[in-house]
């Protein structure tokens, strides 16, 4: 089988993109699926819509010597890799991960709302947000299947009006080097570790605040770093936090469990997935500040006990191994 596989992010870049799409390019040739990319960063340099009729030629052509196109995401490749696959007459697939419309909106467009709350709102939406909202859903209705990393996200795709069975959830898998940097603390030091970009759903600054006021407290926000270095940090951290508002599929999440670091996190979304309360990490309110407080303190003062929990986490992440991942997707194309 041959497989377009049409890419926002490639690495060097970094983002759950890049990563999915290099480990896709690895691992689908050993299950007997060829592999041709089309990365949206060659022709990113040029002006907009020009940029993207040009990657829709780009497309058009790789998916006429191919069998299937796999789009990841529904909105920068999503759409231009639509109109490709239905132009050469190939069944086209696309994966989601989040809501692209309320993440621009949320950073450009002021709005205020959760992703489970604006899902359901039809009224007092910004111009450019409605016509996002319209892509990843008209994507998303004409793809041959949907691929999706998490239950949650799945709900949130169904709530698009997109039917139920055209949608496969897919758990990310997560593949860590064997030898990592490694990162000396301080005699005395907890070390906090968050990661990821700097948008305002991920909460950092809370993270920050909650953390000022302990003398041994350090927080450490990665983000521009290397893979390796960042877990390296993670690894040595005392405890990992993901203080997010949304979180389709928390893939740093599961890096951090896979790695044995005590974890706290929101209680929303994907993280639910992954976090048993109490059981495999800690899950605190969003938005709240005391909650988080709290649940430091609580690994701070009894680190045997988190380690407890890191270590039932880390045994339960077999579900997220890239085997298994590989698999299950391998499966779903070839089922086309």
């Amino acid at each position: 089988m041959k497989l377009v596989i049409a890419t926002p992010l490639y690495p060097p870049e970094i983002g759950g993109p890049a990563t999915y799409a290099k480990l896709l390019f690895e691992g689908l040739p050993s299950k007997g699926i060829e592999i041709e990319l089309v990365k949206f960063s060659e022709v990113r340099h040029l002006p907009k819509i020009v940029r993207h009729y040009a990657y829709y030629r780009r497309v058009l052509t790789a998916a006429r010597r191919a069998d299937a196109v796999l789009a990841l995401d529904p909105v920068s490749v999503g759409l231009p890799a639509m109109w490709a696959a239905k132009k050469a007459r190939k069944p086209f697939v696309v994966k989601i991960v989040g809501d692209y419309a309320w993440e621009q909106g949320t950073q450009r467009s002021g709005i205020k709302q959760s992703l489970d709350e604006f899902v359901h709102t039809k009224k007092d939406v910004p111009f450019l947000v409605r016509i996002l909202r319209r892509i990843q859903i008209r994507v998303a209705a004409t793809a041959t299947r949907i691929i999706v990393p998490s239950e949650y996200l799945k709900g949130i795709v169904t709530a698009w009006s997109i039917p139920e069975e055209k949608i496969t959830v897919i758990y990310n898998g997560v593949e860590i080097p064997i030898h990592l940097p490694v990162h000396q603390k301080k005699d005395g030091e907890f070390l906090i570790v968050s990661s990821g970009r700097r948008v305002p759903w991920k909460g950092f600054e809370a993270i920050e605040r909650v953390a000022k006021g302990h003398t041994n407290w350090r927080t450490v926000i990665v983000s521009g770093l290397s893979r390796d270095e960042a877990l390296g940090l993670v690894k040595a951290a005392d405890v990992f936090v993901l203080n997010s508002l949304y979180e389709g599929f928390p893939h740093a999440l599961v890096e951090a469990m896979t790695l044995g670091t005590p974890v706290i996190a929101t209680n929303i979304g994907g993280n639910r997935t992954l976090v048993a309360h109490g059981e495999t990490g800690l899950l605190v309110s969003p938005s709240d500040d005391f909650s988080l407080l709290d649940a430091l303190t609580n690994v701070a003062n009894d680190p045997a006990a988190a380690r407890r929990r890191a270590m039932v986490a880390q045994k339960h992440m077999e579900d997220f191994s890239l085997p298994r991942m590989l698999d299950s997707t391998a499966k779903l194309l070839k089922s086309l």
